[in-house]
C-alpha cells in the first residue's frame, strides 16, 4: 500500500498557506512598533511559504483522493516537523536566535505547547517575535491540522484519517455529523474563549498587547509569557485567577462545551472525565495550600490557595505558567506536582501528558485486576460513562502509557550524555513528552533549556512533537515496514 503523495502534498500546500498567513499577523505587529528586521524576515518566510503552498495546492491529475490510516501518520508527522521548520525562520533571519537548532527547538516547543524556551532573556524580542511565540502557541493548540480539516472538502479530501491520526483522546469524537463542520465549530470556541480572556485580562491591568498574548499561550495551554518571570511579573492575584480559570477551562474536553450548549450544565457533571479531572486540581490543590500554609512557607491560607491552585492548574494543563519559583517549595508538594507531570489535561483538549481518561480507565483496570483475584469467577467490565471499553481500546491505552514512559526513560538517557542531575534530565524528557514546559532542579520555572547541547536540543524537539502527536503517530513513520508499499 503506497502512501497517497499527490493528496498528500496538497494538504501540505494548504497547510503552508495558513501558516504564510497567520506570519501576517506579527508582520503586522511589527509595522505597528516599528521593528524593520521583524518586518522583512516575516515577510519573506510568509510570502515564500504562501507561495510553495499554492503551487502544492495546484497539483493535479489525482485519480484518488481517498487518505488512509498511513496516509494520515505521514501526512500529521511531516506536518508538524514542516510547520515547525519553517516557523522557525522569522527567528533565524531577523538574528534574534540566530542557531537553527535553537530556533528549530523554540518553534516546536511553541507549536507542541511545551513552552519550553533556550531564551535567557525573553523580554529582548522585539514585540513581533514575542506575539509569533505566543500565536505558535494558539495555532499549535487546537491544532493547526484541525484548521486544516475544515477546509479539506472544499479540496475534495476527506479528513477522517488524519483526524484520528492527529485529535489527542481515547477515540476520535464528532460533535457534528461532518468532520469539516465539526472543525470549524471547535475553533469559533476556541476564539470565542481566547477573547473573553483577552477582555478579562484587560481588566486587570494588562495593556491589549500581553493580555492577547497571554491569552492565546493559556487557551493554547503553552506557558510562553512575554517576560523573564511569567505571570509573576504582574503580581496580581486577580490576573493569577483569571489564567488559572482558563487553564483548567483549557484541559477540558472541548466537546463538552458543544453537547452542554444543547443538553445543559449537567453534561459536565455526568462525563467521568471531567469528574475526575476537577477531583484532582481540587483535592491537589488543597492538600498543597494547607501543607504551605501550615509548614509556613506563606503567612495566609489566602495567598496559600493562590499560588497553589495557579501552579496546580498550570502543570495539569500542562501549560507551564510561573507565579512562584516551586522548587523552593517544600519536597511533598514539588512531588504532588511532579506526579501531575503524568496525568496532563482531558481528551480532546488542548493540553498534553497522559490525558485524564486514561489514567481514569488504567485505575479502572487495576481495579478489576485486583477484584478478580479476589473472585475468581466475577465477570467485571470496564466502563466510562456507562459504556463498556472494547478489548481494543484497553490494550491501546496500555500500550500508549509504556510507549510514553519507556520513550520518557529513553530521552532521560539521551539527555544523560550532557552531564547534568538526574532530576534535571528525568523532568526535561517528560517535561517535553508530556507537552509541560518547566521541570525541577536546573530547569525550574525560572531557568531554560539552554543548558542543553544541540543534539539534546534536537532531541527534545521530536519528543515534543511525538508527545503532541500522542506518541505512536510519530513512532510509526521510523518503522521500515511503514514506507514498504508491501505491508
Amino acid at each position: 500500500m503506497d502512501i497517497n503523495y499527490k493528496v498528500s502534498f496538497k494538504i501540505f500546500g494548504s497547510i503552508l498557506c495558513i501558516l504564510g498567513f497567520s506570519m501576517l499577523l506579527p508582520a503586522v505587529t511589527a509595522i505597528i512598533y516599528g521593528e524593520k528586521e521583524s518586518l522583512i524576515s516575516f515577510s519573506i518566510v510568509s510570502l515564500a511559504s504562501m507561495v510553495l503552498g499554492f503551487l502544492f495546492m495546484r497539483i493535479k491529475n489525482i485519480k484518488n483522493n481517498r487518505l488512509k490510516m498511513r496516509d494520515g501518520a505521514f501526512i500529521v508527522s511531516s506536518s508538524w516537523i514542516l510547520c515547525a521548520a519553517i516557523g522557525c525562520m522569522p527567528f533565524v533571519i531577523s538574528g534574534d536566535i540566530p542557531n537553527v537548532i535553537d530556533a528549530f527547538f523554540e518553534t516546536s516547543s511553541g507549536l507542541s505547547t511545551t513552552g519550553a524556551t533556550i531564551l535567557k532573556d525573553i523580554e529582548a524580542l522585539p514585540k513581533a517575535m514575542l506575539l509569533w511565540r505566543a500565536f505558535t502557541h494558539w495555532l499549535g493548540g487546537m491544532g493547526i491540522l484541525v484548521f486544516t480539516m475544515a477546509l479539506l472538502p472544499a479540496i475534495g479530501v476527506e479528513g477522517q484519517q488524519i483526524a484520528a491520526a492527529e485529535v489527542p483522546g481515547l477515540t476520535l469524537s464528532k460533535i457534528v455529523p461532518k468532520l469539516s463542520d465539526t472543525s470549524r465549530y471547535l475553533y469559533i470556541l476556541y476564539t470565542v474563549f481566547t477573547g473573553i480572556e483577552t477582555i478579562l485580562l484587560m481588566f486587570g491591568g494588562m495593556d491589549f498587547f500581553d493580555a492577547l498574548c497571554h491569552s492565546f499561550s493559556t487557551l493554547g495551554t503553552g506557558g510562553f509569557s512575554n517576560y523573564n518571570a511569567s505571570v509573576a511579573h504582574f503580581d496580581s492575584s486577580y490576573i493569577d485567577f483569571v489564567i488559572t480559570i482558563f487553564m483548567i477551562i483549557a484541559g477540558m474536553n472541548f466537546n463538552l462545551f458543544f453537547i452542554a450548549f444543547k443538553n445543559g450544565p449537567k453534561t459536565f457533571y455526568k462525563d467521568a472525565e471531567w469528574r475526575f479531572y476537577i477531583f484532582i486540581i481540587f483535592s491537589t490543590t488543597a492538600v498543597i495550600s494547607t501543607y504551605l500554609y501550615l509548614n509556613g512557607t506563606y503567612d495566609s491560607i489566602f495567598t496559600s490557595i493562590r499560588y497553589a491552585a495557579f501552579q496546580d492548574a498550570s502543570i495539569i494543563s500542562t501549560t507551564g505558567f510561573g507565579t512562584y519559583d516551586y522548587t523552593l517549595w517544600p519536597t511533598f508538594c514539588q512531588m504532588l506536582l511532579f506526579m501531575l507531570f503524568f496525568i496532563g489535561g482531558s481528551s480532546s483538549s488542548t493540553s498534553g501528558g497522559i490525558k485524564v481518561i486514561r489514567i481514569l480507565v488504567l485505575l479502572k483496570i487495576i481495579k478489576r485486576s485486583i477484584v478478580m483475584r479476589l473472585h475468581p469467577n466475577v465477570i467485571m467490565k470496564v466502563k466510562i460513562n456507562n459504556q463498556q471499553l472494547t478489548n481494543d481500546i484497553i490494550s491501546n491505552i496500555s500500550s500508549f502509557i509504556f510507549a510514553f514512559l519507556g520513550l520518557g526513560m529513553l530521552g532521560t538517557f539521551i539527555l544523560s550524555f550532557d552531564g547534568y542531575s538526574f532530576i534535571t534530565n528525568v523532568s526535561a524528557s517528560f517535561s517535553c513528552l508530556g507537552n509541560i514546559g518547566p521541570g525541577f532542579a536546573q530547569l525550574g520555572p525560572t531557568e531554560n533549556f539552554s543548558i542543553f547541547s544541540n543534539f539534546s536540543k534536537l532531541a527534545m524537539s521530536f519528543m515534543m512533537i511525538a508527545g503532541r502527536l500522542e506518541v505512536f503517530t510519530l513512532l510509526m513513520i521510523f518503522k521500515r515496514k511503514f514506507w514498504n508499499h508491501n505491508h
